[in-house]
């Protein structure tokens, strides 16, 4: 059962949105490469919410998620991530239904 999570961002200051910003970029040029178990992985700005970032995230199951927390790349996020952020908050999801692209590897 796919399984995923919403994760709310905020930022110090425009500055550290940026940072933030190339660290998430970079991360997911890793995921992209080495997870095929992350089906969608998106990193969103809130409209008026310029030090907001807002990810959204899905994999094949939660064994595919646990398998991303392990992933060198994600550890490196997780513990760099720290220093742009003043507030983190997670919320973790069991699908009921939904669409979805049928090849996650085309954005």
């Amino acid at each position: 059962m796919p399984y995923g999570l919403v994760v709310r961002f905020t930022t110090r200051d425009a500055a550290a949105a940026a940072a933030f910003d190339q660290l998430a970029a970079e991360t997911l040029e890793e995921i992209k490469a080495q997870e095929p178990g992350t089906l969608v992985y998106v990193n969103h700005v809130p409209v008026d919410e310029a030090v907001t970032r807002v990810f959204y995230e899905l994999y094949e199951d939660r064994d595919a998620f646990l398998r991303h927390e392990e992933q060198p790349h994600v550890k490196r996020f997780l513990a760099e991530r720290e220093q742009y952020l003043t507030h983190t908050e997670v919320t973790f999801l069991n699908e009921v239904a939904g669409k979805r692209p049928a090849s996650s590897q085309e954005r």
